[in-house]
């Protein structure tokens, strides 16, 4: 490492140059402080590189421009309903009630929201409230700002920038108290660096197919994540005396068309399984042959929670020929042609003349799937449908039968690093570990989220969160 590093103490050392160690560090250097930014891939950003960097604030200043009538009280009541309660509330407030000073910093940094923001829409539960925000460049947009407000600083000399470079260890006294770290660098260099506060801004664990399994009870079936969220952090956290927090809060996402191969499989598209966009005219199945949800239930959250009691969180979406002809193509931006071609030549498409011969091809029970599909049919032609579904607009009976497999898996960390309202990491008797801070995804969406997908509660909490750890939370 070079003398520089070496001289002096850093006033704060944060680990991650993501979406919360750059608003950390440049918040600190505004305060007169000396950041070391230690980063282990080769380029600063994190999961933005691959995020839709979606972001929700209440009592923003573009909401006021368009009339929209919003406050911090509301957004978390909708928070708490959403997640039905199971979020920490007392982090949420933390990012909630700053998350519009957040976002009306973003946007004088020239932050390129979309045309329609604030929105309504999501992937999952709705806010009532239009809230939600997004760059035209997606996590790429939430990237450009944070760095070009780290990048002011660092010209400056108040920030200097390690990339390619893994912390592997914490320096700490025997009371406790974390006062550096110990680095590697992309040559195999080691070195210790001395500083009066560290922040774990190091990411989740999503890329660690054995440390998801550990931490959530479920293998890791997507490879969809960023590459260096490996958990480092989670390590260093525990060795410091932490705890992990957050693993009942784990949920899957409705489903990935997978890539061939072992997993953790690469996605290979998305399924329309959004009623309130295309209708289903097919059934899901699960691995006993048993449809588990009403198709066309309204509820994301609904459809997910169901998944979540599914063995292996896997399902078929069964249909037949008429409906593959006459039903829009389920498969986003596919055509017919494309899905006709995949059947029995990829793993996850399924095509047999008789429900056996499919029964048999997808692994489960010929008996049960003749039956399952018996009784929709009936509830075709009778118009009610046991479990409630609506939209019925052919029975499945016209050979060839086909299905398409769709495996459920979370591409983020649910679990996560304990800390208190200080962000400060703890021990297991509340106790805060003195000069170790943890923000960003390390913290697990399991804490901020809940047992649900709370639109823009991964992205904003790491902004905030870096932002007044930089700001007043951290002490020089």
């Amino acid at each position: 490492m070079s003398n520089n590093l070496q001289s002096g103490q850093w006033d704060m050392i944060v680990v991650g140059a993501g979406t919360t160690g750059l608003p950390a560090a440049t918040f600190a250097a505004k305060r007169g402080g000396r950041v070391l930014l230690v980063e282990a891939a080769d380029r600063i950003g994190g999961t933005l590189h691959l995020s839709s960097g979606q972001v929700s604030a209440a009592g923003t200043r573009l909401q006021a421009e368009k009339g929209i009538e919003d406050s911090p009280e509301q957004h978390l009541e909708e928070v708490i309903r959403i997640s039905r309660g199971t979020i920490n509330t007392e982090l949420a407030r933390l990012v909630i009630f700053n998350a519009a000073e957040a976002f009306d910093w973003m946007m004088e940094l020239g932050f390129d929201v979309q045309d329609q923001c604030p929105s309504i829409e999501s992937a999952h539960e709705r806010y009532e409230v239009a809230r939600y925000y997004w760059g035209n460049d997606f996590g790429l947009s939430v990237l450009d700002v944070l760095e070009t407000a780290m990048r002011e600083h660092e010209a400056r000399g108040q920030i200097k920038v390690l990339t390619g470079t893994r912390v592997i260890g914490l320096l700490q006294d025997r009371e406790g108290v974390v006062s550096g770290v110990e680095l590697v660098d992309g040559e195999g260099v080691e070195s210790s660096v001395a500083g009066k506060n560290v922040l774990l801004a190091s990411g989740g664990y999503a890329a660690n197919p054995a440390m998801f399994r550990r931490l959530c009870g479920y293998r890791l079936y997507v490879n969809g994540s960023y590459e260096f969220a490996q958990g480092d952090g989670y390590d260093l956290a525990v060795a410091a005396g932490g705890y992990l927090r957050g693993r009942e809060n784990y949920l899957s996402n409705f489903g990935w068309l997978l890539e061939d191969g072992p997993y953790p499989k690469e996605i290979l598209g998305r399924l329309n399984t959004f009623p309130e966009s295309r209708p289903p005219w097919e059934i899901y199945v699960n691995m006993h042959g048993h449809r588990f949800v009403r198709e066309d239930e309204p509820s994301v959250d609904a459809r997910e929670h169901a998944l979540l009691e599914q063995p292996e969180l896997r399902y078929w979406v069964v249909f037949d020929d008429h409906i593959f002809h006459n039903a829009p193509p389920i498969v986003y931006d596919w055509s017919r042609e494309q899905m006709a071609e995949s059947f029995n030549t990829r793993e996850a498409f399924r095509k047999a003349d008789s429900l056996e011969s499919l029964a048999r091809s997808i692994g489960v029970s010929g008996d049960a799937l003749a039956n399952t599909v018996a009784e929709f049919n009936a509830s075709v032609a009778e118009g009610s449908d046991g479990l409630g579904r609506r939209h019925l607009p052919a029975q499945i009976a016209k050979p060839p039968f086909y299905a398409i497999r769709q495996q459920g898996g979370s591409l983020s960390s649910t679990v996560g690093v304990a800390v208190n309202e200080k962000l400060q990491v703890m021990r297991p008797d509340g106790a805060p570990i003195p000069g170790l801070y943890a923000a960003g995804e390390i913290l697990g969406s399991g804490q901020l989220q809940g047992n649900a997908f709370v639109g823009g509660m991964m992205v904003m909490p790491c902004i905030v969160f870096g932002r007044l750890l930089g700001q007043s939370l951290v002490e020089f």
